[in-house]
């Protein structure tokens, strides 16, 4: 392992992925969104990049644990009981697996996340 290994977000050259929830999920608005997966571990259970997502309510159901950073923008994730967290630039959080809810994007969103999915048993 030498330094040419080491995943620079600044200067990554991964092509963004875009989609949209399933229509199902989705609440208000049109919410297309974009992942930049910068790194994935050979085992596939860690992978950190950057995600945007433009405005609109979908729902949420984690199976990872996830820790956010807001980049831009302002988002409201909310839990299945209707409790909310406004989410905005330099926010830092970790959406622990098993959270069920919505997130909803107020203004165009940009976060940088690192995500861990435990293997099947």
């Amino acid at each position: 392992m030498n330094i040419e290994q080491i995943v620079d977000f600044a200067h990554a050259s991964t092509a963004p992925e875009h989609y949209r929830p399933a229509a199902e999920k989705v609440l208000k608005g049109d919410p297309e969104q974009s992942v930049r997966n910068h790194y994935g571990s050979p085992c596939g259970q860690f992978n950190a990049g950057i995600w945007e997502g433009a405005v609109g309510q979908w729902t949420i159901n984690y199976t990872e644990h996830e820790y956010c950073e807001i980049l831009q923008g302002v988002s409201v994730l909310r839990d299945q009981d209707g409790n909310a967290k406004t989410l905005r630039a330099g926010d830092r959080f970790v959406i622990p697996a098993g959270f069920s809810g919505t997130w909803e994007v107020l203004e165009a969103c940009r976060k940088v996340y690192v995500i861990f999915e435990q293997a099947a048993r």
